[in-house]
């Protein structure tokens, strides 16, 4: 859907894991788009119908209201629209649902999730993507900035990111290792960045030298395991073993 060689978000945990994040690019952004317009668009018919049951003639009720009232409910339609992208987007961790159906999630330009403030400022500036038709603005300026932004995103200090899956089986200890690990704790979810480092890391591991390869899973678990010392000693008894366990953390939250 977009190039390979699209560009990519490189964040710096404090782990020192090196998280990269691939930039949803202009193709990913009008699929989502169109999901969220056709869920606005039933939105409306079903707002439509239900008035009709208490209006019979709607173009002459809308006729008869003043002209100020009438502005405001042609503003009262665009904020509905904000409201929508803005509430989704901070209820579902940077995601609307058009944007989780293909996989994209907006985050801000330092990798961290995307706050109220963020999603408001880039979903308003929409008006402005919009003219004069089409997204006619927000499509030159997705395909002329180097991380694919619209003027909202640009203004918001916002970016979207796609969400690669991650195949975890090969990461899986030998069943004696498996037999004898404690299961992972669920009381505590584990949010998308924190599921993102493991990932990063997981991914990363075999390249990396033994030291740092047993280093660092031993900080990923302290931080995510969870465990008294008997666990824990079982978990760190070998970078396998590490591994596999924080392959089922992270399964825990799927």
């Amino acid at each position: 859907m977009d190039s390979a060689a699209s560009p990519s978000l490189d964040v710096a945990t404090p782990e020192r894991v090196s998280l990269s994040l691939p930039v949803a690019g202009i193709g990913y952004r009008c699929l989502a788009y169109l999901v969220d317009l056709c869920l606005l668009f039933l939105f409306w018919v079903v707002a439509y119908f239900t008035f009709t049951l208490l209006v019979s003639d709607v173009l002459g009720f809308f006729e008869g209201l003043s002209g100020f009232t009438q502005t405001l409910m042609v503003v009262g339609v665009f904020a509905t629209q904000w409201v929508y992208w803005t509430l989704a987007e901070v209820l579902m961790g940077g995601q609307t649902p058009g944007k989780r159906l293909v996989g994209i999630r907006v985050v801000r330009v330092d990798g961290s999730p995307v706050g109220v403030l963020e999603s408001a400022v880039r979903n308003l500036v929409r008006v402005v993507d919009a003219i004069p038709v089409f997204y006619a603005v927000g499509i030159l300026s997705v395909l002329l900035t180097r991380r694919h932004q619209r003027l909202g995103d640009l203004l918001a200090g916002t970016l979207l990111v796609r969400e690669e899956r991650i195949d975890l089986d090969k990461y899986t200890a030998p069943a004696a290792e498996l037999s004898a690990m404690p299961a992972p704790v669920r009381s505590v979810r584990l949010a998308t960045e924190d599921q993102e480092l493991i990932l990063s890391f997981l991914t990363r591991a075999p390249g990396l030298e033994p030291a740092a390869r047993m280093r660092l899973g031993t900080k990923l678990v302290e931080r995510y395991g969870g465990l008294d010392e008997a666990e824990r000693a079982a978990v760190l008894a070998s970078p396998a073993a590490i591994e596999a366990f924080l392959r089922a953390r992270v399964q825990t939250e799927r």
